[in-house]
Protein backbone atom coordinates (compact mmCIF):
# COMPACT_ATOMS: atom_id res chain seq x y z
CA UNK A 1 0.00 0.00 0.00
CA UNK A 2 3.18 2.82 1.23
CA UNK A 3 4.49 1.73 -2.04
CA UNK A 4 1.84 2.31 -4.22
CA UNK A 5 1.24 5.16 -2.55
CA UNK A 6 4.97 6.31 -3.20
CA UNK A 7 4.80 5.31 -6.91
CA UNK A 8 1.31 7.50 -7.39
CA UNK A 9 2.63 10.62 -5.89
CA UNK A 10 5.57 10.46 -8.25
CA UNK A 11 3.56 10.03 -11.22
CA UNK A 12 1.74 12.99 -10.30
CA UNK A 13 4.40 15.26 -9.86
CA UNK A 14 6.34 14.16 -12.71
CA UNK A 15 3.35 15.31 -14.53
CA UNK A 16 3.02 18.27 -13.06
CA UNK A 17 6.11 19.26 -13.51
CA UNK A 18 5.93 18.28 -17.39
CA UNK A 19 6.71 21.59 -19.36
CA UNK A 20 3.85 20.24 -21.86
CA UNK A 21 1.28 20.75 -19.08
CA UNK A 22 3.21 24.38 -18.88
CA UNK A 23 2.58 24.84 -22.97
CA UNK A 24 -0.80 23.52 -22.98
CA UNK A 25 -1.79 26.13 -20.52
CA UNK A 26 -0.29 28.78 -22.53
CA UNK A 27 -2.22 27.20 -25.92
CA UNK A 28 -5.54 27.32 -23.99
CA UNK A 29 -4.83 31.05 -22.56
CA UNK A 30 -4.33 32.10 -26.17
CA UNK A 31 -0.35 32.38 -26.45
CA UNK A 32 1.50 30.93 -29.10
CA UNK A 33 5.34 30.87 -29.39
CA UNK A 34 7.26 31.65 -32.73
CA UNK A 35 10.07 29.50 -32.47
CA UNK A 36 13.08 28.93 -35.16
CA UNK A 37 12.44 25.82 -37.40
CA UNK A 38 15.88 25.10 -37.47
CA UNK A 39 16.05 23.67 -33.58
CA UNK A 40 18.19 25.26 -31.11
CA UNK A 41 20.19 24.37 -27.96
CA UNK A 42 17.14 24.78 -26.04
CA UNK A 43 15.67 22.04 -28.04
CA UNK A 44 18.30 19.47 -26.86
CA UNK A 45 16.22 20.00 -23.30
CA UNK A 46 14.19 16.94 -24.50
CA UNK A 47 15.87 13.64 -23.95
CA UNK A 48 13.91 10.70 -25.84
CA UNK A 49 12.93 8.25 -23.68
CA UNK A 50 13.96 4.81 -24.11
CA UNK A 51 10.61 3.09 -22.49
CA UNK A 52 7.50 5.10 -23.96
CA UNK A 53 8.84 6.59 -26.82
CA UNK A 54 7.99 10.34 -25.55
CA UNK A 55 10.04 13.21 -24.39
CA UNK A 56 11.74 13.23 -20.57
CA UNK A 57 12.54 16.76 -19.07
CA UNK A 58 15.76 16.72 -17.14
CA UNK A 59 14.43 18.07 -13.89
CA UNK A 60 17.76 19.25 -12.05
CA UNK A 61 20.64 20.59 -14.10
CA UNK A 62 22.85 23.58 -14.00
CA UNK A 63 21.05 27.18 -15.03
CA UNK A 64 21.47 27.52 -19.02
CA UNK A 65 23.09 30.96 -19.87
CA UNK A 66 22.47 31.14 -23.54
CA UNK A 67 22.44 33.67 -26.21
CA UNK A 68 19.84 36.02 -27.23
CA UNK A 69 19.07 34.21 -30.21
CA UNK A 70 18.05 31.15 -28.50
CA UNK A 71 16.10 31.94 -25.12
CA UNK A 72 12.58 33.10 -25.02
CA UNK A 73 12.15 34.66 -21.58
CA UNK A 74 11.13 36.33 -18.35
CA UNK A 75 9.56 39.94 -17.86
CA UNK A 76 6.67 41.95 -18.15
CA UNK A 77 5.47 41.95 -22.12
CA UNK A 78 4.07 45.04 -24.00
CA UNK A 79 2.08 44.39 -26.96
CA UNK A 80 3.47 44.64 -30.53
CA UNK A 81 1.81 45.77 -33.45
CA UNK A 82 -1.05 43.51 -34.95
CA UNK A 83 -0.12 41.17 -37.39
CA UNK A 84 -2.05 39.50 -40.33
CA UNK A 85 -2.90 35.65 -39.60
CA UNK A 86 -1.28 35.03 -42.84
CA UNK A 87 1.91 36.65 -41.69
CA UNK A 88 2.56 35.54 -39.05
CA UNK A 89 5.28 32.31 -38.63
CA UNK A 90 4.23 29.01 -37.79
CA UNK A 91 4.23 27.96 -34.33
CA UNK A 92 5.94 24.44 -33.18
CA UNK A 93 6.70 23.13 -29.94
CA UNK A 94 3.69 21.68 -29.22
CA UNK A 95 4.15 17.86 -28.71
CA UNK A 96 0.99 15.51 -29.66
CA UNK A 97 0.12 18.41 -32.58
CA UNK A 98 -0.48 16.83 -36.14
CA UNK A 99 0.41 20.31 -38.23
CA UNK A 100 2.43 23.44 -36.97
CA UNK A 101 -0.66 25.92 -35.88
CA UNK A 102 -1.53 29.24 -37.50
CA UNK A 103 -3.16 32.33 -35.69
CA UNK A 104 -6.54 32.32 -36.89
CA UNK A 105 -7.50 35.91 -36.16
CA UNK A 106 -7.11 39.11 -37.51
CA UNK A 107 -6.69 40.76 -34.49
CA UNK A 108 -3.93 38.66 -33.00
CA UNK A 109 -1.11 40.58 -31.92
CA UNK A 110 2.71 39.95 -31.55
CA UNK A 111 4.63 40.97 -28.11
CA UNK A 112 7.80 40.75 -27.35
CA UNK A 113 9.21 40.63 -23.33
CA UNK A 114 9.57 44.29 -22.20
CA UNK A 115 12.65 43.75 -19.94
CA UNK A 116 15.67 41.82 -21.10
CA UNK A 117 17.77 39.39 -18.82
CA UNK A 118 19.59 41.56 -15.97
CA UNK A 119 22.13 38.25 -15.88
CA UNK A 120 22.31 37.40 -19.66
CA UNK A 121 21.12 40.07 -21.43
CA UNK A 122 18.89 38.33 -23.27
CA UNK A 123 15.82 40.04 -24.87
CA UNK A 124 13.59 37.32 -25.54
CA UNK A 125 11.89 36.07 -28.90
CA UNK A 126 8.46 37.35 -30.22
CA UNK A 127 4.55 35.50 -29.79
CA UNK A 128 0.87 36.06 -30.35
CA UNK A 129 -1.36 36.86 -28.03
CA UNK A 130 -4.36 35.41 -28.73
CA UNK A 131 -6.85 36.70 -25.48
CA UNK A 132 -5.59 40.02 -24.90
CA UNK A 133 -7.70 40.12 -21.65
CA UNK A 134 -5.82 37.36 -20.25
CA UNK A 135 -2.53 38.55 -20.83
CA UNK A 136 -2.93 42.01 -19.06
CA UNK A 137 -4.54 39.94 -16.02
CA UNK A 138 -1.51 37.64 -16.19
CA UNK A 139 0.65 40.76 -16.22
CA UNK A 140 -0.80 42.42 -13.68
CA UNK A 141 -0.85 39.18 -11.51
CA UNK A 142 2.92 38.46 -12.20
CA UNK A 143 3.93 42.13 -11.52
CA UNK A 144 2.50 41.78 -7.44
CA UNK A 145 5.69 39.64 -7.21
CA UNK A 146 7.98 42.29 -8.73
CA UNK A 147 9.89 44.79 -6.64
CA UNK A 148 8.35 48.13 -7.94
CA UNK A 149 4.97 46.58 -6.32
CA UNK A 150 6.73 46.07 -2.91
CA UNK A 151 8.64 49.76 -2.89
CA UNK A 152 4.81 50.71 -3.40
CA UNK A 153 2.36 48.78 -1.53
CA UNK A 154 4.80 48.41 1.88
CA UNK A 155 5.45 52.10 2.36
CA UNK A 156 1.39 52.73 1.37
CA UNK A 157 -0.05 50.38 4.03
CA UNK A 158 2.72 51.96 6.56
CA UNK A 159 1.86 55.58 6.01
CA UNK A 160 -2.22 55.70 5.25
CA UNK A 161 -3.49 52.00 6.73
CA UNK A 162 -2.08 50.68 9.64
CA UNK A 163 1.59 50.98 10.77
CA UNK A 164 1.71 47.78 13.19
CA UNK A 165 0.46 45.63 10.26
CA UNK A 166 2.86 46.87 7.71
CA UNK A 167 6.13 46.48 9.76
CA UNK A 168 5.42 43.06 10.95
CA UNK A 169 4.17 41.77 7.25
CA UNK A 170 7.68 43.11 6.08
CA UNK A 171 10.00 41.15 8.68
CA UNK A 172 7.72 37.49 7.10
CA UNK A 173 8.23 39.03 3.22
CA UNK A 174 11.94 39.57 4.29
CA UNK A 175 12.20 35.79 5.67
CA UNK A 176 9.79 34.53 3.09
CA UNK A 177 11.92 35.40 0.28
CA UNK A 178 15.06 34.24 1.87
CA UNK A 179 14.07 31.10 2.17
CA UNK A 180 12.73 30.56 -1.00
CA UNK A 181 15.37 31.62 -2.99
CA UNK A 182 17.73 29.89 -0.95
CA UNK A 183 15.90 26.85 -1.51
CA UNK A 184 15.70 27.24 -5.29
CA UNK A 185 19.80 27.48 -4.90
CA UNK A 186 20.01 23.95 -3.23
CA UNK A 187 17.54 22.07 -5.28
CA UNK A 188 18.91 23.79 -8.44
CA UNK A 189 15.85 22.96 -10.63
CA UNK A 190 15.88 24.72 -14.27
CA UNK A 191 12.77 26.73 -15.73
CA UNK A 192 10.76 25.06 -17.81
CA UNK A 193 12.25 23.92 -21.16
CA UNK A 194 11.42 26.09 -24.21
CA UNK A 195 10.45 24.75 -26.83
CA UNK A 196 7.20 23.39 -25.96
CA UNK A 197 6.85 26.62 -23.25
CA UNK A 198 6.71 30.05 -24.71
CA UNK A 199 8.89 32.85 -22.32
CA UNK A 200 6.29 35.34 -21.87
CA UNK A 201 9.17 37.10 -19.58
CA UNK A 202 12.69 36.66 -19.80
CA UNK A 203 13.99 39.14 -16.52
CA UNK A 204 14.08 35.92 -14.06
CA UNK A 205 14.74 33.01 -16.75
CA UNK A 206 18.73 32.63 -15.51
CA UNK A 207 17.36 31.49 -12.06
CA UNK A 208 16.77 28.14 -10.55
CA UNK A 209 13.08 27.08 -10.75
CA UNK A 210 11.92 25.10 -7.65
CA UNK A 211 9.99 26.68 -5.48
CA UNK A 212 8.33 29.48 -7.45
CA UNK A 213 8.93 32.49 -5.02
CA UNK A 214 6.49 34.73 -7.16
CA UNK A 215 3.71 32.17 -5.52
CA UNK A 216 5.81 32.39 -2.41
CA UNK A 217 5.18 36.08 -1.96
CA UNK A 218 2.01 36.18 -3.67
CA UNK A 219 0.54 33.77 -1.32
CA UNK A 220 2.37 35.29 2.20
CA UNK A 221 1.30 39.10 1.16
CA UNK A 222 -2.31 38.39 1.29
CA UNK A 223 -2.76 35.71 3.79
CA UNK A 224 -0.40 37.43 6.16
CA UNK A 225 -2.23 40.49 6.03
CA UNK A 226 -5.54 38.97 6.54
CA UNK A 227 -3.99 36.90 9.30
CA UNK A 228 -2.73 40.14 10.63
CA UNK A 229 -5.76 42.05 10.47
CA UNK A 230 -8.64 40.23 11.19
CA UNK A 231 -9.79 41.09 14.14
CA UNK A 232 -7.61 44.25 14.70
CA UNK A 233 -10.17 45.57 11.86
CA UNK A 234 -13.50 45.28 11.35
CA UNK A 235 -13.89 43.35 8.15
CA UNK A 236 -16.08 39.90 7.24
CA UNK A 237 -14.09 36.79 7.62
CA UNK A 238 -14.92 35.22 4.10
CA UNK A 239 -14.46 38.58 2.20
CA UNK A 240 -10.76 38.86 3.86
CA UNK A 241 -10.68 35.66 2.94
CA UNK A 242 -11.82 35.53 -0.77
CA UNK A 243 -9.94 38.32 -1.23
CA UNK A 244 -6.12 36.74 -0.10
CA UNK A 245 -7.09 33.50 -1.56
CA UNK A 246 -7.92 35.27 -5.10
CA UNK A 247 -4.53 37.58 -4.64
CA UNK A 248 -2.66 34.58 -4.40
CA UNK A 249 -4.01 32.42 -7.16
CA UNK A 250 -3.79 34.86 -9.55
CA UNK A 251 0.19 35.17 -9.05
CA UNK A 252 0.62 31.47 -9.31
CA UNK A 253 -1.63 31.07 -12.07
CA UNK A 254 0.34 33.80 -13.83
CA UNK A 255 3.71 32.33 -13.25
CA UNK A 256 2.64 29.13 -15.17
CA UNK A 257 1.04 31.31 -17.91
CA UNK A 258 4.53 33.18 -18.73
CA UNK A 259 6.08 29.84 -18.68
CA UNK A 260 8.62 30.67 -15.67
CA UNK A 261 7.51 27.51 -13.78
CA UNK A 262 5.92 24.47 -14.00
CA UNK A 263 2.43 23.41 -12.26
CA UNK A 264 4.32 21.99 -9.38
CA UNK A 265 6.83 24.66 -8.82
CA UNK A 266 3.71 26.86 -8.12
CA UNK A 267 2.05 24.23 -6.03
CA UNK A 268 5.35 23.85 -4.01
CA UNK A 269 5.88 27.42 -3.50
CA UNK A 270 1.89 28.11 -2.33
CA UNK A 271 2.00 25.18 0.36
CA UNK A 272 5.70 25.71 1.29
CA UNK A 273 4.70 29.84 2.15
CA UNK A 274 1.82 28.47 3.86
CA UNK A 275 3.95 26.57 6.32
CA UNK A 276 6.71 29.30 6.79
CA UNK A 277 3.35 31.56 7.30
CA UNK A 278 2.17 28.73 9.69
CA UNK A 279 5.67 29.04 11.88
CA UNK A 280 5.42 33.10 11.60
CA UNK A 281 2.14 33.21 13.38
CA UNK A 282 3.05 31.70 16.46
CA UNK A 283 6.35 34.24 16.91
CA UNK A 284 5.23 36.86 15.32
CA UNK A 285 4.57 39.01 17.39
CA UNK A 286 7.49 38.42 19.97
CA UNK A 287 9.91 39.39 16.97
CA UNK A 288 8.31 42.64 16.74
CA UNK A 289 8.10 43.34 20.62
CA UNK A 290 12.11 42.40 20.60
CA UNK A 291 12.71 44.33 17.75
CA UNK A 292 11.07 47.33 19.34
CA UNK A 293 11.67 46.90 22.93
CA UNK A 294 15.71 45.41 23.67
CA UNK A 295 18.35 46.86 23.71
CA UNK A 296 20.35 44.36 21.86
CA UNK A 297 18.03 44.31 19.24
CA UNK A 298 20.33 46.68 16.29
CA UNK A 299 22.79 43.96 16.55
CA UNK A 300 20.79 41.11 16.85
CA UNK A 301 19.22 42.96 13.66
CA UNK A 302 22.23 43.35 11.75
CA UNK A 303 23.90 40.44 12.64
CA UNK A 304 21.27 37.99 11.85
CA UNK A 305 20.36 39.52 8.34
CA UNK A 306 24.05 39.62 7.07
CA UNK A 307 24.92 35.66 8.30
CA UNK A 308 21.86 34.51 6.47
CA UNK A 309 23.19 36.98 3.36
CA UNK A 310 26.30 35.13 3.75
CA UNK A 311 24.91 32.18 3.48
CA UNK A 312 22.48 32.60 0.85
CA UNK A 313 25.52 34.08 -1.38
CA UNK A 314 27.59 31.10 -0.94
CA UNK A 315 24.90 28.80 -1.97
CA UNK A 316 25.74 29.22 -5.82
CA UNK A 317 27.47 31.42 -8.59
CA UNK A 318 25.27 35.15 -9.58
CA UNK A 319 22.09 35.38 -10.21
CA UNK A 320 18.88 37.77 -10.27
CA UNK A 321 18.10 35.88 -6.85
CA UNK A 322 20.99 36.04 -5.06
CA UNK A 323 20.75 40.10 -5.61
CA UNK A 324 16.99 39.72 -4.61
CA UNK A 325 17.92 38.41 -1.37
CA UNK A 326 19.69 40.66 -0.09
CA UNK A 327 17.49 43.41 -1.52
CA UNK A 328 15.04 41.29 0.79
CA UNK A 329 16.89 41.62 4.12
CA UNK A 330 18.32 44.59 3.82
CA UNK A 331 14.97 46.46 3.49
CA UNK A 332 14.05 43.35 6.51
CA UNK A 333 17.29 45.24 8.49
CA UNK A 334 16.48 49.05 7.98
CA UNK A 335 12.54 48.41 8.77
CA UNK A 336 13.01 46.61 12.09
CA UNK A 337 16.14 49.56 13.17
CA UNK A 338 13.05 52.19 12.43
CA UNK A 339 11.32 50.40 14.12
CA UNK A 340 13.72 50.00 17.10
CA UNK A 341 14.29 53.64 16.79
CA UNK A 342 10.59 54.81 16.80
CA UNK A 343 10.18 53.01 19.64
CA UNK A 344 13.06 54.22 21.78
CA UNK A 345 12.05 57.75 20.63
CA UNK A 346 8.45 57.46 21.17
CA UNK A 347 7.33 57.69 17.57
CA UNK A 348 5.99 54.54 17.59
CA UNK A 349 2.39 54.84 18.84
CA UNK A 350 -0.08 51.90 18.28
CA UNK A 351 -3.65 51.99 19.11
CA UNK A 352 -4.68 50.65 22.24
CA UNK A 353 -6.50 47.02 22.55
CA UNK A 354 -9.49 48.75 23.96
CA UNK A 355 -9.28 50.71 20.55
CA UNK A 356 -9.84 47.97 18.71
CA UNK A 357 -11.34 46.71 16.37
CA UNK A 358 -10.95 49.27 13.79
CA UNK A 359 -12.88 50.69 11.62
CA UNK A 360 -12.38 52.61 8.28
CA UNK A 361 -12.52 56.52 7.93
CA UNK A 362 -15.63 57.90 5.81
CA UNK A 363 -13.82 58.40 2.33
CA UNK A 364 -13.95 61.94 1.67
CA UNK A 365 -12.47 63.96 -0.81
CA UNK A 366 -10.12 65.55 2.04
CA UNK A 367 -9.03 61.93 2.83
CA UNK A 368 -8.29 61.20 -0.46
CA UNK A 369 -5.97 63.90 -1.35
CA UNK A 370 -4.31 63.50 1.90
CA UNK A 371 -3.36 59.87 1.18
CA UNK A 372 -2.39 60.62 -2.26
CA UNK A 373 -0.32 63.38 -1.78
CA UNK A 374 1.54 61.48 1.35
CA UNK A 375 2.25 58.55 -1.01
CA UNK A 376 3.41 60.70 -3.45
CA UNK A 377 5.74 62.61 -1.52
CA UNK A 378 7.19 59.70 0.63
CA UNK A 379 7.76 57.41 -3.12
CA UNK A 380 9.32 60.01 -4.41
CA UNK A 381 11.49 60.05 -1.34
CA UNK A 382 12.00 56.92 -1.06
CA UNK A 383 13.22 56.37 -4.91
CA UNK A 384 15.37 59.30 -4.82
CA UNK A 385 17.52 57.70 -1.59
CA UNK A 386 17.90 54.62 -3.62
CA UNK A 387 18.91 56.38 -6.58
CA UNK A 388 21.66 58.22 -4.72
CA UNK A 389 22.31 55.73 -2.27
CA UNK A 390 23.42 53.06 -5.46
CA UNK A 391 25.14 55.44 -7.19
CA UNK A 392 27.41 56.72 -4.19
CA UNK A 393 27.18 52.47 -2.91
CA UNK A 394 28.59 51.29 -6.18
CA UNK A 395 30.79 54.13 -7.34
CA UNK A 396 32.36 53.84 -3.46
CA UNK A 397 33.07 49.56 -3.42
CA UNK A 398 34.71 49.77 -7.09
CA UNK A 399 37.00 52.43 -6.46
CA UNK A 400 37.55 50.50 -3.16
CA UNK A 401 38.01 47.15 -4.66
CA UNK A 402 40.17 48.66 -7.57
CA UNK A 403 37.32 47.58 -10.32
CA UNK A 404 36.46 49.84 -13.55
CA UNK A 405 33.43 52.20 -13.36
CA UNK A 406 32.78 51.35 -16.97
CA UNK A 407 30.62 48.75 -16.24
CA UNK A 408 28.59 48.20 -13.18
CA UNK A 409 26.13 45.24 -14.41
CA UNK A 410 30.23 43.25 -14.76
CA UNK A 411 30.96 44.23 -11.28
CA UNK A 412 27.38 43.45 -9.30
CA UNK A 413 28.00 40.36 -9.74
CA UNK A 414 31.14 40.25 -7.72
CA UNK A 415 29.77 39.19 -4.06
CA UNK A 416 32.27 41.92 -2.70
CA UNK A 417 30.33 44.38 -4.45
CA UNK A 418 27.14 42.62 -4.92
CA UNK A 419 26.55 41.89 -0.61
CA UNK A 420 27.02 45.67 0.56
CA UNK A 421 25.42 47.23 -1.83
CA UNK A 422 22.07 45.26 -1.39
CA UNK A 423 22.83 45.56 2.26
CA UNK A 424 23.60 49.32 2.66
CA UNK A 425 21.30 50.74 0.06
CA UNK A 426 18.31 49.03 1.02
CA UNK A 427 18.69 49.15 4.67
CA UNK A 428 18.69 52.90 4.08
CA UNK A 429 15.48 52.59 1.62
CA UNK A 430 13.68 50.59 4.84
CA UNK A 431 14.88 53.05 7.16
CA UNK A 432 13.35 55.55 5.27
CA UNK A 433 9.97 53.82 4.87
CA UNK A 434 9.71 53.51 8.47
CA UNK A 435 11.29 56.29 10.33
CA UNK A 436 12.23 59.51 7.83
CA UNK A 437 9.32 60.03 5.84
CA UNK A 438 7.09 59.55 8.61
CA UNK A 439 8.99 62.39 10.19
CA UNK A 440 9.02 64.09 6.98
CA UNK A 441 5.09 63.98 6.74
CA UNK A 442 4.96 65.32 10.52
CA UNK A 443 7.06 68.20 9.82
CA UNK A 444 4.46 68.99 6.68
CA UNK A 445 1.57 68.85 9.05
CA UNK A 446 0.94 65.46 7.22
CA UNK A 447 0.96 62.74 9.50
Amino acid sequence: MAKDFVKTFIGVCNYLQDPRQVARFQTFCGIKGVFPDKPTEADNEFVPSKEAGEQEYPRQRKREQNDSSDVIGNGAAVLGSVENAGDATPVSGMPGSSSPSRPTAADNARAKPLRRNSLTGDVGQEFIIQNKFLFYLFTFGTELGNEMFFIAFFPFLFWNVDALVSRRLIVVWAWNLFVGQSTKDLVRWSRPASPPVVKVEVFYNSEYSMPSTHAMTGTMIPFCLFLLSYGRWQYPFLFGLCVALSWSVLVCVSRVYMGMHSILEVITGFLYSLLILAFFGIVLDKIDNFYMMSHYAPLVIVLSHVLLGLVAFSLDSWSTSRGDTAQALGTGVGAALATHVNYQLGLLVDPPLSALPLTLPPISTTLVIHSVVRFLIGVAVLLLTRMVMKALTITFLCQLFGLPLNDVRQARQLMKVELPYRYIVYSVVGFSCVCVVPLLFSILNLA
